[in-house]
């Protein structure tokens, strides 16, 4: 029974975030990688994803309620939280959120070039993993 509500939350996380992406005429590839209790934070989980925005690919404004950790492997991207500065990414680069941040900018700097992400989210157990903010 966990492994089957494990696998639908996996899926149900995956298609928001596509569903997101996709709303902004956009495509992103979010991959379930590992998604972990943390038996000394009672009430807490880590999980990693692997996001892939195509060409000119972008997320719509959002939030994590999460601590979330951003790695990135291929190509580049451009991040801003409300408040923050606009940084350009690239391989070997990361970038941090809180939980209250507001994540105005995620995207691909490159209109002809993939690029790919690995996100690790420490965040309240079976939380959603994306909020939409308007």
């Amino acid at each position: 029974m966990k492994s089957i509500f494990l696998g639908l939350f996996v899926s149900a996380t995956v298609c928001l975030l596509g569903t997101m992406s996709a709303a902004a005429d956009n495509t992103a590839h979010v991959t379930s990688l590992m998604k972990k209790d943390l038996p000394n934070y009672p009430g807490k989980e880590g999980l990693m994803i692997s996001v892939e925005y195509g060409p000119g690919g972008s997320d719509p404004i959002h939030k994590h309620d999460a601590n979330a950790f951003v790695y990135v492997l291929e190509g580049s991207i451009v991040m801003q939280v409300k408040g923050g500065k606009e940084v350009t990414l690239s391989p070997g680069e990361t970038f941090y959120e809180g939980p209250s941040d507001i994540h105005v900018v995620s995207r691909n700097a490159s209109k002809t070039k993939p690029a790919k992400f690995i996100v690790v989210l420490l965040k309240n157990k079976d939380a959603p993993t994306v909020i939409p903010v308007k």
